[in-house]
């Protein structure tokens, strides 16, 4: 049996004045982060705020596509989508698109 996983859709914005999970837009999480969009380094901003917030270890979270962009799919190993979005904001408020 294989460990449960999921594929994130996140919106990052880099720059922020802090970093904090916004929200749900849609499907995807809207996410500011701190640091900016310079040789991963905001990339890996956002793995250390899935991974403390889903209280899982930072291996955890990968972002596997959009390593450039704003819209982004993280792999969350050891977690359902479901038991994601109960973590991020309790659900979550959802976003008007």
């Amino acid at each position: 049996m294989t460990a449960p996983h999921c594929i994130l859709e996140v919106k990052v914005s880099p720059n922020a004045p802090r970093s904090e999970i916004i929200g749900w837009l849609g499907e995807a999480l809207k996410v500011r982060i701190k640091a900016p969009p310079v040789e991963g380094r905001a990339n890996a901003a956002l793995c250390e705020l899935l991974a403390q917030k889903l209280a899982l270890p930072r291996r955890a979270v990968t972002v596997i596509t959009g390593e450039t962009a704003s819209r982004k799919r993280v792999r969350i190993e050891g977690l359902d989508l479901a038991t994601v979005r109960q973590r991020c904001n309790g659900g979550g408020p959802t976003l008007n698109a």
